[in-house]
């Protein structure tokens, strides 16, 4: 049976909870709230097969240059099959189309999005999310997710920075000590 993805609606939310919050369960992904989902249904995207939902993705912006990609997931029954990277391409198309120069994502599957094309990067180098939202997440002082970017636009654009990461500040700091 062929799997459709489109733009997710109003009446997909808990297929996408059901898969998002399966998934939390299992201590794999964070959880989601139908709030969170409705807030952002605009960028979602679903994978629809015989009528149900199973998979999805969606793109949040961060700033007018970076978005996210977000609550990527593919139902256990359908993994395996490329899904998951037929969504992230889809999700990586809308993004260029938008006019974004980055995305990013926060990860426990590293590999996966380093064979999508995204590149392995300091946690740091995609603050604009920390103050987003990371800063109100329970896994805030012992996250175990990585951080990962793709550049959207030639030539590459530097990860979006405006400012060094802690450790690298504390080398800094020592390093002037030192030269005093």
């Amino acid at each position: 049976m062929d799997i459709e993805i489109r733009p997710a609606v109003e009446a997909d939310i808990e297929g996408v909870l059901g898969i998002v919050n399966g998934y939390s369960a299992q201590n794999l992904m964070l959880p989601r709230t139908r709030e969170q989902i409705q807030r952002v249904l605009k960028w979602f995207l679903v994978a629809e097969q015989g009528g149900k939902v199973v998979g999805c993705g969606s793109n949040v912006e961060l700033t007018s240059r970076l978005t996210e990609l977000r609550s990527l997931a593919v139902a256990p029954e359908v993994r395996s099959i490329g899904l998951g990277r037929r969504l992230v391409g889809t999700l990586v198309a809308r993004a260029r189309d938008a006019g974004y120069d980055q995305i990013c994502a926060l990860t426990l599957s590293e590999g996966f999005f380093n064979r999508c094309g995204f590149d392995t990067v300091d946690r740091w180098a995609i603050s604009p999310k920390i103050w987003h939202e990371c800063i109100y997440c329970q896994k805030f002082d012992a996250c175990d997710e990585i951080a990962v970017l793709m550049n959207l636009t030639e030539p590459a654009v530097a990860p979006l920075r405006p400012e060094p990461a802690p450790a690298l500040w504390r080398r800094l700091r020592f390093a002037a000590v030192a030269y005093r």
